[in-house]
């Protein structure tokens, strides 16, 4: 199963020109987006959804749906993303498929453990840092939790990709990649990139 290196999480919804920067960013390299809406009303939720799963098949790109397995069946993606306080993901896998791409949220190991129990296919771990877009933030890891956490999991044979996210900026890529983290995940920062194209390729430089 494809797991991405460099994972984008669509920022706060803009009607006017959400779809608009989605191909932006697939035009700059971006291969796999996750689509989080927040507080939006069911129907316009898929809605988004649709739209954005369109548009993503249509340039060879990965979808996934944060939070919602039911949106992420009903608008036909690639499997959906689940926080820590969503959905098990032996019930996701029960909506979706043996064939959806299902991750799952972890801030320390022992969440990393009940995740991959569970049959996840990759785990977003973080924050790194401190970041404005997600609420009801986990306890910030910096690069020594980082480090704390994939040393257990190497010492415990655990495989499942980690991606890194939370707050993560250019001068932080290399620190975190020494840790043995498989990727990234960001929004902001390539979100608010002046030359997105120029970024990705210097971020798959560094992961490949």
């Amino acid at each position: 199963m494809y797991i991405s290196k460099i994972q984008y999480i669509t920022p706060h919804y803009q009607a006017d020109n959400y779809f608009k920067e989605l191909l932006n960013v697939i035009d700059a390299g971006v291969d796999w987006i996750q689509i989080r809406v927040k507080d939006l009303p069911y129907q316009q939720w898929l809605d988004v959804a649709n739209g954005a799963v369109a548009l993503c098949k249509q340039n060879n790109v990965v979808c996934i749906i944060n939070d919602s397995p039911a949106i992420a069946l009903q608008s036909s993606a690639h499997g959906v993303h689940l926080g820590k306080n969503d959905m098990s993901p032996i019930e996701a896998r029960n909506i979706l498929g043996a064939t959806a791409i299902i991750g799952g949220t972890a801030n320390n190991f022992d969440d990393i453990k009940s995740l991959v129990r569970q049959g996840i296919d990759y785990i977003g771990l973080g924050p790194f840092r401190f970041t404005t877009t997600k609420k009801n933030l986990s306890p910030i890891l910096g690069l020594d939790g980082y480090r704390i956490i994939m040393e257990q999991c190497k010492a415990n044979n655990i495989t499942t990709p980690i991606i890194a996210i939370g707050g993560i900026t250019g001068d932080d890529i290399t620190g975190i990649v020494e840790t043995g983290i498989t990727g990234f995940a960001f929004s902001g920062y390539i979100a608010t990139a002046v030359d997105k194209k120029l970024l990705i390729a210097s971020l798959k430089k560094v992961l490949a």
